[in-house]
């Protein structure tokens, strides 16, 4: 009788889980190639859309080649929060602290996350991102460089951003979050009920002689959302 008890304990959590991920991977819009990430894919959808209330439509990426999505850096959800509204596989550039954190290195490295050594050589992570363009990849990037006070921005934009653009021909969709309930955390916020809302705008493309131009299109887009 203990036996039993102790069996029927034991395969719940089983069960949970495996039901987790079957209802995961019936929700995922991005192939991973990987059917665990595709289950991931799918759970992060789910949460965003119903626990953190994200109402948004897919940014309307092109079905391959290269794209760049650029957002706004308010929290920790904001990653996940891109990710729910992309069809493609997002491959993020993210400082290299983070890459490291404990627990969490594995995924960065299997969702293909490019580490950005912002106090050593930084230019490696742009010749990294480069060849994940050049090979038809979608990059996440939050070219603030930082969590930013949403209201009031200090950091100006990177200009790696529109480097990356002219040299890979690839547009750029410019995300303006906002509704973030955890704004300012980094750990806490996935798990702050927020109510989520986001502005796409049109792509914007760069070549040598607009990048200028072009940072500041795309720094008043995902700072300002119109």
């Amino acid at each position: 009788m203990i036996d039993s008890i102790l069996l029927w304990c034991l395969s719940v959590p089983v069960f949970l889980f495996l039901g987790l991920l079957y209802i995961g991977h019936r929700a995922h819009r991005a192939d991973w190639g990987n059917w665990f990430l595709n289950c991931l894919d799918g759970i992060n959808r789910l949460l965003c859309h119903h626990y953190h209330r994200l109402s948004a439509e897919t940014v309307p990426l092109p079905e391959a080649g290269p794209a760049i999505l650029a957002a706004n850096h308010i929290s920790g959800l904001d990653p996940m929060i891109l990710c729910a509204i992309s069809t493609r596989p997002l491959h993020f550039m993210i400082a290299r602290e983070q890459y490291e954190r404990f627990g969490l290195q594995w995924l960065f490295k299997a969702v293909g996350c490019i580490p950005v050594d912002r106090k050593g050589r930084p230019e490696k992570s742009l010749r990294d991102a480069l060849r994940a363009l050049q090979a038809g990849k979608v990059i996440g990037i939050f070219p603030q460089g930082t969590i930013q006070d949403e209201a009031n921005p200090t950091h100006k934009l990177k200009g790696g951003i529109v480097r990356l653009a002219a040299w890979a021909n690839a547009p750029v969709y410019p995300v303006h979050i906002s509704g973030i309930a955890g704004t300012g955390h980094v750990v806490l916020a996935p798990f702050i009920r927020s109510q989520v809302t986001i502005n796409i705008s049109e792509p914007i493309r760069c070549d040598v002689g607009t990048m200028h131009d072009a940072l500041e299109q795309i720094q008043h887009k995902i700072e300002q959302g119109k």
